[in-house]
């Protein structure tokens, strides 16, 4: 068996989009005991380091490039399936954030209230298929070449 490092960068978003996860839990248990409060700098927090990963994340797909499944040929098209599904639950739960939060800062409790649950679902499940994506891609497989979006751009 080959050894390989797994990179930093991937590494680093990876854990910043868990401990936004771990935070809207926290969140969650904090408004079902009515701490409002401790709610609303709980779920900033989250939303801090949900920020923080995607900036890892942008700038390494800037700079770096994107790394393509290295796994074995057979399983590249489940992976492929899995990953366009964490990609777009990923921006469904994006949109579901910044309007959760929104609506949440702006007082408009009735539509947060309702938006809130759904919202931390589907960023339970993107940070949980994210992980998912991250072993596939760099702990269980080696992953494949990365390619430099700039190179990818200008051709050199």
């Amino acid at each position: 068996m080959d050894t390989y490092s797994i990179p930093v960068l991937p590494t680093i978003s990876t854990f910043f989009i868990v401990l936004s996860a771990i935070f809207v839990a926290i969140g969650w248990y904090l408004i079902a005991k009515r701490k409002i409060e401790a709610h609303k700098k709980t779920m900033y927090l989250a939303a801090i380091f949900a920020i923080i990963f995607f900036i890892i994340y942008l700038s390494r797909t800037v700079f770096i490039g994107n790394t393509s499944f290295g796994g074995p040929d057979d399983i590249k098209t489940y992976y492929t399936i899995f990953l366009l599904f964490h990609i777009v639950l990923a921006t469904v739960g994006a949109v579901l954030g910044l309007t959760t939060l929104w609506t949440g800062y702006k007082n408009k409790l009735e539509r947060h209230r309702k938006l809130g649950p759904i919202t931390s679902l589907v960023w339970f499940t993107t940070a949980i298929t994210g992980v998912a994506v991250f072993l596939l891609l760099y702990v269980i497989y080696q992953g494949g070449e990365t390619t430099s979006v700039f190179r990818a751009i200008l051709g050199y």
